[in-house]
């Protein structure tokens, strides 16, 4: 029953990107995802890493007409993104979100998308846990993923993953595999964060996220001890951006070099060891503990 109803609010995406091969001729490459159709007006959430950088992005309905499809915006750092379609007064399924709250270890959840470019498959399976965290491809760490054993395979990315009443909990987005295929540990962003990067992404074109307008990088307590620093880690500031928090608040960038062995340490810089009352030692953890902060948030 909840195939017959969420099927058609599901759709196979072919992106095909422009590439340059060995001999600078441009060679198109096409790849293969899955999305979910939230509004009836045409919105499509997928994964960022399905459509990329793509020139032209094809939409497959269960029906099998096609549809060209516009890039409303894309969030690396989440790994969504959203697309458009123009129905041409054709009505669309659209699934319905579900509260994030009341999801529970245990509980029976499907999948439906197009692995290996077989589209309108299902598969079943439970939430394995909840709470996870995984890295995305510009190592940002998305919070809250659902880990299920549903078997999700190449293919699946971008596609749903629903309860036991059809509602969508989830967007598929990475499998852990030694063999390339399903081994039941699959990934999705939890519905609280995909609702709330596909809101903006509509409204905005991007997500606006709160930031302090710095580059910097992490020394190791070795280099500090050796620069005379008090501190057993940090990130000495390498860049401070025009107009931003960091520029108000007085941060000051790094203005000159230190050969050390074989490498070139940036110094004379501010060094961030603490935000609040969290450790800092990379880039990574400013992102990190960001990452639960909002826009106009006093650090």
């Amino acid at each position: 029953d909840i195939y017959q109803r969420c099927n058609p609010a599901v759709v196979n995406i072919t992106a095909v990107t422009l590439t340059r091969d060995f001999f600078f001729e441009v060679v198109p490459q096409k790849g293969v995802g899955s999305g979910a159709i939230i509004r009836a007006d045409g919105y499509i959430v997928t994964n960022d890493h399905v459509v990329g950088n793509a020139q032209n992005v094809e939409v497959t309905l269960s029906d099998k007409s096609q549809f060209p499809a516009r890039v409303v915006g894309t969030d690396p750092d989440s790994d969504l993104a959203v697309l458009k379609i123009d129905p041409q007064g054709k009505k669309l399924t659209a699934l319905e979100f579900a509260t994030a709250d009341n999801l529970a270890v245990g509980q029976k959840v499907l999948a439906i998308g197009n692995p290996f470019g077989l589209g309108g498959s299902l598969t079943v399976g439970v939430i394995s846990s909840l709470g996870r965290d995984i890295r995305t491809q510009t190592d940002r760490l998305i919070k809250d993923i659902i880990q299920t054993d549903a078997a999700i395979n190449p293919g699946n990315s971008g596609g749903p993953l629903m309860d036991s009443s059809g509602k969508l909990i989830g967007i598929n987005a990475q499998i852990v595999s030694r063999s390339g295929g399903s081994e039941g540990i699959g990934f999705a962003i939890n519905v609280k964060t995909v609702r709330m990067i596909a809101d903006q992404l509509i409204q905005f074109g991007r997500v606006q996220r709160p930031d302090l307008g710095i580059e910097g990088v992490g020394l190791s307590p070795a280099l500090f001890n050796a620069l005379g620093i008090p501190t057993p880690r940090g990130v000495m500031v390498t860049e401070v951006y025009a107009r931003s928090a960091a520029k108000s608040a007085g941060l000051k960038a790094a203005n000159r070099e230190l050969v050390y062995g074989f490498r070139r340490i940036p110094i004379g810089g501010d060094v961030i060891y603490q935000i609040d009352d969290s450790p800092i030692s990379t880039m990574r953890d400013i992102f990190d503990y960001l990452s639960e902060k909002k826009v106009d948030d006093t650090v």
